[in-house]
């Protein structure tokens, strides 16, 4: 059988490696960027380029956009311009960011009024994860669209992990984000508090990542301190997230203390000026107190 003709909306350090991926399985692809030149390398690898979110859904059977947020998706999505506008009746749509709960529901919504399946699929892992196919996809909406696109899915990622009805998907990327969040944040006061005492900081790395606390996130993190490697990670996407899993907890009548409390050092840092570095440099929060 044929494979289905996919489209790609937004190449950024994700939805790059995504598409180089659907190419690597020989999916027909079709990308659209905001920035025109980040399509040239996969036009090169036999991709087509084009010039709207609309022309790019109007050529194919699934969309999957990955963009940043809640108004990158918006921007994608809506508008004469956008991606539902050239939706084909019957196609998927597949929103990989990590969003709020309330705008994915909206998407779902919108996509069944122009006849369109929807799933929500956010994704974790990393720019390296993206490249090389190991994303784990987190999926809401319905089981039947998922086996039909999971093929696709499959091509870009080591597991594909139904969650239940639209939004599930969404909601459990939060908690998933919160919870790295909250680690890192605690890792970065630690190092703050071993430094106001006068304690080495190699030695309370060592200690710090080798004992109980030495999850992949601190682990990481502690990597990062001596490394001047690309970003994997942008610091002020961790602080949208944590702010959207705030507000999505307190929807639900519920308070999320440890999130909260990260989230305020996420936007310290990033008021500090360090929003577009590694999400590793909320440890120079405590910085700038």
């Amino acid at each position: 059988m044929a494979k289905p003709h996919v489209a790609i909306l937004g190449l950024g350090a994700m939805g790059s490696g995504m598409a180089g991926r659907l190419l690597s399985a020989s999916f027909p692809l079709t990308v659209y960027n905001r920035s025109r030149d980040k399509t040239s390398p996969f036009v090169a690898a036999g991709a087509a380029a084009a010039d709207s979110p609309r022309d790019a859904a109007s050529r194919s059977e699934i969309v999957v956009s990955m963009v940043a947020d809640d108004v990158g998706s918006r921007s994608v999505w809506f508008g004469e311009n956008g991606a539902l506008a050239g939706a084909q009746h019957g196609s998927v749509l597949i929103e990989s960011s990590t969003l709020s709960v309330a705008h994915v529901k909206e998407l779902a919504e919108a996509a069944a009024q122009r006849g369109c399946e929807f799933l929500d699929a956010p994704v974790t892992g990393t720019k390296p994860h993206a490249a090389s196919g190991q994303l784990l996809f987190l999926v809401g909406g319905s089981a039947t669209v998922l086996d039909a696109v999971r093929p696709v899915l499959s091509a870009m990622s080591r597991d594909v992990i139904h969650l239940g009805p639209h939004g599930s998907g969404a909601r459990m990327k939060l908690i998933n984000n919160f919870v790295c969040g909250v680690q890192a944040a605690s890792f970065a006061e630690a190092l703050a508090m071993a430094k106001v005492a006068g304690l080495d900081q190699a030695t309370a790395v060592k200690i710090l990542t080798e004992g109980a606390p030495g999850s992949g996130i601190v682990k990481r993190i502690a990597a990062q301190l001596t490394a001047n490697d690309d970003p994997n990670f942008i610091l002020r996407l961790m602080a949208k997230d944590l702010a959207y899993a705030v507000n999505d907890a307190s929807t639900q009548g519920m308070q999320l203390r440890t999130a909260q409390a990260a989230l305020e050092i996420f936007q310290r840092a990033v008021a500090a000026g360090y929003g577009d570095e590694d999400f590793s440099a909320v440890t120079k929060a405590f910085e700038h107190r």
